[in-house]
């Protein structure tokens, strides 16, 4: 058990760090380039988003999730993933080229189509060290994780920068996915000593394709329903307007992503290791959620009610029309943690049949909540969406409550303290926002006096409402 901590502990650190440098750069890198680029030509990226995060979904099949939870995978597991990993990624793009002028034509934009074959040579890339990665992540291995991406990165993203500056539009933010994606995948074969035999064992491919094609069956229904709504705005509003949302999702997952993906990271093959102890598994599952949802809570709180300043300061005023889907996004963020842990603790039970049942569940509400939001706009397709996103922790937490003896209503109790607190502190932070702005209509100033000041309202009421997650922070990060 100590072992395990300490490795947990560890891999914590590293993909804090790693998550930290990734975002840093992807943050910096798109703060450039929406000042260099317009916001229909991020508007086209989000149009094929769907296609390229299908063709990802479907490559992997679930498989490396299955490897990542199998007990001593041998030769004949990895390699057999491997090679049908690469026969998928084929297939799959060959698919998507022979479809791509149809999808250019949906959306009334052709040149989609050759955006689509450039851009979705990116998961055939992948699928050379899916397997590669997947190692890494069992082994909780993350240090070696962040010297490959970090660096990847950061080549790609000066690349995108500076095809941007010459004038290569839309082209600077293909060239640097596709080139970011070779990098890492170059990088993880030649740094990780292992190499795919000629062996293809299909009782192993079998036993992981039954676990992992309802995984698959899952990501594609999540894939395609994440995405649906850039679906919906590039088809029945504007370029434009996807161009705001997709800003305002971004830029709203810079701290989940920083937060919440690092653990989820982690946790998987965590919990992985005490899938057999319930207790063990409740105790863990609810310390990690107090904690991210601690950080994650109070940011993007802040960083909602102080969206025009921030926009306006990073973006110029070009992207202030995204505020407001920006702050309401931010809501469903705060509910991202709850969901994803959930769901984490059925897969880690081997239930992937119950994982694939309840996607299906929220996929026929979210249509639903869909069709009645359509006519109200864009704001009723981001409205529906925090609806939704609320429903989906009552769903979610039908069966994992029920594994771990850790219900809905439980759950709620444990994280109601941090939302309340994180709700004071922003109404706190709103009220000064508007006084800083009457004396210094500074938009950096605003941002540090509202941030500076609102975390540390944040901190000062969790103290006084003995906040356990707080206390807790130095035992499992400080480990005080």
């Amino acid at each position: 058990m100590e072992g395990l901590r300490q490795k947990t502990l560890s891999g914590v650190f590293w993909t804090f760090t790693q998550q930290f440098g990734v975002q840093l750069i992807n943050f910096v890198v798109s703060i450039v380039l929406a000042r260099l680029l317009l916001p229909e030509e991020f508007g086209l990226i989000g149009m094929i988003a769907i296609f390229v995060s299908l063709g990802n979904t479907l490559m992997d099949s679930g498989l490396t999730s299955s490897l990542i939870r199998t007990q001593e995978p041998d030769q004949r597991d990895f390699s057999s993933v491997f090679f049908m990993n690469v026969l998928g990624s084929l297939v799959i793009y060959v698919v998507l080229c022979f479809f791509s002028p149809l999808i250019a034509d949906f959306f009334n934009q052709e040149v989609l189509s050759l955006i689509i074959r450039v851009y979705c040579l990116s998961f055939i890339v992948r699928s050379f060290s899916a397997v590669q990665l997947a190692k890494l992540t069992q082994q909780m291995d993350f240090k070696i994780q962040m010297t490959i991406t970090i660096p990847s990165l950061l080549i790609g993203g000066v690349v995108g920068v500076t095809m941007a500056h010459l004038g290569f539009g839309v082209w600077s933010l293909v060239y640097m996915n596709l080139l970011q994606a070779i990098l890492v995948s170059l990088q993880l074969w030649f740094r990780i000593n292992w190499r795919p035999a000629l062996v293809f064992d299909w009782e192993r491919l079998k036993y992981h394709f039954n676990f992992g094609y309802k995984l698959t069956l899952s990501g594609v229904l999540n894939t395609v329903y994440d995405n649906i709504y850039n679906i919906i705005i590039g088809k029945y509003f504007s370029a434009v307007q996807l161009g705001y949302f997709a800003r305002a999702q971004s830029l709203k997952q810079l701290p989940v992503a920083n937060i919440s993906t690092a653990l989820n990271k982690v946790t998987y093959p965590m919990f992985a290791k005490i899938q057999d102890n319930d207790i063990q598994l409740r105790a863990m599952y609810k310390r990690i959620m107090q904690q991210v949802l601690f950080w994650v809570t109070p940011i993007l709180v802040l960083s909602g009610v102080l969206g025009e300043p921030l926009f306006r300061f990073l973006l110029t005023d070009k992207w202030l029309p995204a505020v407001p889907y920006f702050q309401i996004l931010c809501l469903v963020g705060i509910m991202y943690p709850l969901n994803a842990y959930n769901l984490n603790i059925l897969k880690v039970k081997g239930r992937s049949d119950l994982f694939l049942r309840l996607e299906i569940i929220k996929k026929v509400l979210i249509t639903i909540g869909i069709i009645a939001a359509v006519p109200f706009g864009v704001y009723g397709l981001l409205w529906i969406q925090v609806i939704l996103s609320a429903l989906s922790f009552f769903i979610n937490t039908y069966y994992s409550g029920k594994f771990i003896n850790y219900p809905a209503m439980a759950q709620i109790r444990d994280v109601f303290p941090v939302f309340g607190v994180a709700i004071m502190d922003g109404v706190f932070t709103y009220f000064l926002d508007i006084q800083i702005a009457k004396i210094f209509n500074f938009d950096l100033v605003r941002l540090c006096v509202g941030l500076i000041l609102g975390m540390l309202v944040y901190f000062i009421f969790s103290y006084i409402g003995k906040i356990s997650a707080l206390s807790d922070f130095r035992q499992l990060v400080l480990k005080k």
